[in-house]
């Protein structure tokens, strides 16, 4: 299953923004006619309906020549900016930011705050601010009879700019911060229904193919994650000598795994075969990583915790494996396990000897793409999606997944926690 790459071209669908642009043009029209028709008031009519005709001509534009059922980030640049420009007129024919129609010219930088670049918004912030300043200073009065009993203190008049740059500010701002954190949990959504649909796809394969893809499963998908994000993030930047190093690491941990299974081709991997215990579930996981890891597992758990096999779950065995992993790499030398059940509940926590998650990304947890400020803490940093995906699998099937410091040893804590109600009905 291929996957394609579109979050990292900012766009946004044609057909909606001109249906958008239709709206506002009617608007204009229906607004400026019964003004000077049924209202009597006396302005510049001619020259307010060319300038409206000519936001008609680039809507027929969009729809008769420019073939792209997408905006690329360039074109709606230059159609929002005319936007701006036709209403910015507009309002200057009319009375300027006295205009209680002023308010509208806020829309075109806002819409495309949460869908185009940052360079792009930001431009269209300035200009928009431009425009604003201008018709403050520089605009007709009022239509008549209007503009004939129409006086007001400079306190008031000036605080009306004022008061649409602050909100013209603070929407963008608004809407740039979701509109970005959208774009990162979408892709990141999407890297991990394809490492899902990769793990669905081995149930289709058989004995000693299915033990080699599902061995090669995690570090693969790691390798393709870290490959693309280096290519659309870290071009140039120093630091993606540390995330190389990590994707040599992933690649030796691939020749360990194949290695292995050259050794013994006639191992079966009956893992994802048959429905296990939590507790065999965990050993089977310990074991997959003793295999290519030198530091020391320590397992606990209750002996009266449940025999009861739970249904084979692939997104269960994923998101323990991440947890697993990202204490194995992040450790010093011991990861602890423990389980504990009883009749309502099965919990199992994972600890690790390492540093422990930095206090700047530990409310964050969870998110992906996280970056801590600490430099000391960038060695070893990976891109927060294991943790991402981790989480999300598990959540996904009923858990409680809680990341922390550890309040008894050095390093970070998670604890999963399911209600067995859930858990033995997945």
């Amino acid at each position: 299953m291929k996957f394609f790459e579109t979050s990292k071209y900012h766009s946004f669908k044609k057909s909606t923004y001109v249906s958008l642009r239709w709206i506002g043009i009617a608007g204009q029209l229906i607004a400026v006619n019964f003004v000077y028709f049924f209202l009597n008031f006396s302005f510049d009519f001619i020259l307010a309906n060319i300038v409206i005709f000519f936001g008609i001509l680039s809507n027929l534009y969009l729809i008769l020549i420019y073939k792209k059922s997408q905006l690329s980030d360039r074109s709606a640049f230059i159609f929002l900016l005319i936007d701006i420009l036709q209403l910015s007129i507009l309002l200057f024919l009319t009375g300027g930011v006295v205009n209680p129609f002023v308010i509208f010219l806020l829309i075109p930088s806002v819409f495309s705050s949460s869908n185009l670049s940052f360079k792009t918004n930001i431009l269209l912030v300035f200009f928009t601010l431009f425009s604003i300043i201008f018709i403050t200073f520089y605009s007709k009065d009022l239509p008549a009879p209007l503009s004939d009993h129409f006086h007001v203190s400079p306190y008031y008049y000036y605080a009306i700019p004022v008061s649409l740059i602050i909100a013209l500010i603070f929407l963008n701002y608004f809407a740039m911060t979701f509109g970005t954190q959208s774009r990162l949990r979408k892709e990141a959504l999407a890297k991990m229904e394809e490492v899902m649909a990769k793990e669905h796809e081995l149930l289709s394969l058989g004995g000693q193919a299915a033990a080699a893809a599902h061995s090669l499963g995690t570090p693969l998908s790691t390798i393709k994650i870290i490959i693309q994000d280096l290519t659309k993030q870290f071009k140039g930047q120093k630091e993606i000598e540390k995330d190389i190093e990590l994707l040599s690491s992933q690649v030796e941990r691939c020749n360990e795994i194949l290695k292995r299974l050259s050794l013994n081709p006639v191992e079966e991997d009956n893992f994802i075969d048959k429905d296990l215990t939590m507790r065999d579930y965990l050993n089977e996981i310990i074991s997959s990583f003793k295999d290519i890891s030198k530091k020391k597992f320590i397992f606990n758990f209750d002996q009266d915790s449940s025999k009861k096999k739970i249904t084979k779950s692939i997104e269960i065995v994923y998101g323990l494996r991440n947890f697993i992993g990202n204490a194995n790499k992040f450790s010093k030398e011991k990861i602890y396990i423990n389980l504990r059940s009883n009749n309502e509940f099965t919990e199992v926590t994972i600890e690790d000897d390492g540093n422990g998650y930095p206090r700047d990304v530990l409310s964050k947890i969870g998110e992906p793409y996280l970056r801590s400020n600490d430099s000391r803490d960038k060695a070893k940093e990976g891109l927060g999606l294991g943790l991402f995906i981790g989480k999300t699998l598990l959540e996904k099937n009923f858990a409680s997944v809680n990341c922390q410091n550890s309040k008894i040893r050095s390093g970070a804590e998670i604890i999963v926690k399911w209600k067995n109600k859930d858990l033995f009905n997945i």
